[in-house]
């Protein structure tokens, strides 16, 4: 039934009269009544012992309800961060997770990284106080490049004497060296993928509140998926069973997967709300702090060697790749070099051998996650750079080139676990042709050069693995928690809908987008539907948002 306002109608964004007249409901717009607020002592060391930690002058700071350190949360068994996600070496051993505590304990690892929190009136004092906080330091030797870190002797956990995580495989190394012995030609590249900074319009925030008379927290917080958020501050860091801790997510100015994870601060205010006589505790970022403390991206180095044979086609495929994962494994780290990285390396093309070595490596930096594509970015950058090599060592066009190692028949088994059922690759890449003009190119570049400008033509193929959701490739790769996604449709007395759903936005305009598929499907007006997320105590569990897996994960469910 077309009612005007279904899926594919122009129609005005729901979320947006909100947005631009400046009424969004973010963290940070939240005043709770006698709200504290909190400010962290950081590292100024990239890697130190703690020697002696001396509160008792900010205590007596004006302003101040609470100060505490690494030591307060032990007495509190309280647990540490954790990363989420198994990673086995290719000798069967299991990672190397070493401890990571919400403040920090005997050493800090980064700069940046939490040593104590001072909690006050105003933020202000609360930045006064936590500037008189003493910290005897004791410097340790330091590693922040990737390249050099592994059997370094700045020693970053205990768990890991040559401080790797983990040495992983994918593919089949006897048929990739068979193939390089008969290759006719061999492309080699050294590349860097530089470590990247998140930097959302809207800073990471957390309100922490522990109500007295319920025995409950709540957590106000700047997350991607709420739902994840409070199932790990329960069951692994220990702070409250689930239905005594609530989670909101409300509006989130942006995420791009930096506010995936879970973070120190939000456990801190949650957890120093009891400690201040169940008092708010709000906790905003400047922009210094998310530059240090929030996850980065990347940070790779990587070898890649390519065999051709006579003709041109592509027979192997050998890379290996250094990840830094920083000073501590956040939530989702693991999975992002290895699984979400090495299975598309095989990109669009036929190559029957691959086999990829991932080291993923500590050092004295902020923790390493998921950030803007998370590994694929990582993988269609060594696949391209080395066709494009590749195809100028052997003086072939690299359209071409590219076009002769295409994968034309479906579905397509990859030797890195990912099975394509169908795509059209040379058609997208004549098209792409066609757009760019390439035939009037050298034209173009002649201009140009009696100008005194270079010109430069570029080609670049890739392959992206979105949506992410149940599926046999996600099950062999060892994904425990399913990756479904949940929906509720509620019909109301007078006939309008709401729905609720466990993904989260934060930005990409989902009050719209899922109302008009509720629209289309039920013949209403998109008005006469709304849409309920980001809160654990009225939406069912849900994943949350990422991975572009909204539409095709959060919608299937919904429809």
């Amino acid at each position: 039934m077309d009612n005007g306002t279904g899926i594919g109608a122009r129609v005005k964004r729901k979320e947006d009269q909100r947005f631009i007249t400046g009424n969004g409901n973010y963290t940070d717009d939240i005043n709770l009544p006698k709200q504290t607020y909190a400010y962290f002592v950081r590292s100024p060391h990239a890697h130190a012992a703690i020697k002696s930690i001396d509160t008792s002058k900010a205590k007596k700071m004006p302003g101040v309800v609470g100060v505490f350190t690494g030591d307060d949360v032990a007495a509190d068994k309280i647990g540490g961060l954790i990363c989420g996600w198994m990673i086995h070496s290719k000798d069967g051993s299991p990672m190397k997770a070493g401890p990571h505590p919400i403040l920090a304990q005997g050493k800090v690892r980064y700069v940046g990284d939490h040593v104590a929190v001072v909690i006050a009136e105003t933020k202000d004092l609360a930045k006064a106080a936590a500037a008189a906080v003493d910290v005897s330091y004791d410097a340790l030797p330091h590693v922040v490049d990737v390249a050099d870190a592994m059997g370094h002797k700045a020693q970053i956990h205990d768990v890991a004497p040559d401080n790797r995580v983990f040495n992983w495989s994918i593919g089949d190394e006897a048929a990739t060296d068979a193939a390089f012995k008969r290759a006719a030609h061999v492309t080699k590249i050294d590349l860097v993928n530089n470590r990247l900074i998140p930097n959302a319009m809207e800073p990471r925030a957390a309100i922490g509140s522990y109500d007295t008379g319920q025995d409950h927290y709540t957590l106000y917080t700047t997350s991607q998926n709420p739902h994840v958020a409070r199932l790990v501050i329960s069951a692994f860091h220990g702070l409250a069973p689930e239905h005594k801790l609530r989670v909101i997510a409300p509006d989130v100015g942006g995420g791009f997967g930096s506010k995936i994870f879970i973070y120190a601060e939000e456990v801190v205010c949650v957890w120093a709300s009891k400690h201040v006589g169940g008092r708010p505790v709000k906790w905003t970022a400047e922009r210094t702090e998310s530059f240090l403390a929030d996850a980065h991206g990347r940070d790779h180095v990587t070898h890649a060697e390519l065999a051709t044979d006579a003709d041109g086609k592509i027979i192997g495929f050998k890379v290996h790749t250094k990840a830094a994962m920083g000073a501590y494994l956040s939530t989702f780290a693991s999975c992002v070099p290895t699984y979400l990285y090495a299975t598309l390396l095989s990109g669009q093309y036929n190559i029957p051998a691959i086999y990829a070595e991932v080291d993923a490596i500590y050092t004295n930096t902020a923790p390493v996650d998921a950030y803007r594509g998370a590994g694929r970015p990582e993988a269609t950058y060594v696949v391209e750079r080395i066709v494009e090599t590749a195809a100028r060592e052997l003086k072939m066009d690299p359209a071409e080139f590219r076009r002769k190692n295409f994968v034309t028949a479906f579905p397509h088994q990859t030797p890195v676990i990912m099975c394509y059922d169908a795509g059209d690759y040379s058609a997208a890449l004549d098209k792409a042709l066609e757009i760019a003009d390439t035939k009037g190119f050298a034209a173009r570049k002649a201009d140009a050069a009696k100008k005194g400008k270079l010109r430069g033509l570029g080609y670049s193929a890739y392959i992206e693995a979105c949506g992410i959701a149940p599926s046999a490739a996600i099950g062999s790769l060892g994904a425990g928690v399913g990756l479904w996604e949940s929906a509720e449709v509620r019909v109301n007395p007078v006939g309008t809908v709401e729905i609720l759903t466990g993904s989260h936005s934060h930005g990409q305009g989902h009050e719209t987008t899922f109302a008009q598929l509720v629209s289309d499907r039920l013949g209403i007006d998109i008005n006469n539907v709304s849409i309920v997320h980001g809160d654990t105590d009225k939406v069912q569990f849900g994943m949350g948002t990422y991975g572009s897996r909204s539409g095709a994960v959060g919608m299937t469910a919904i429809s």
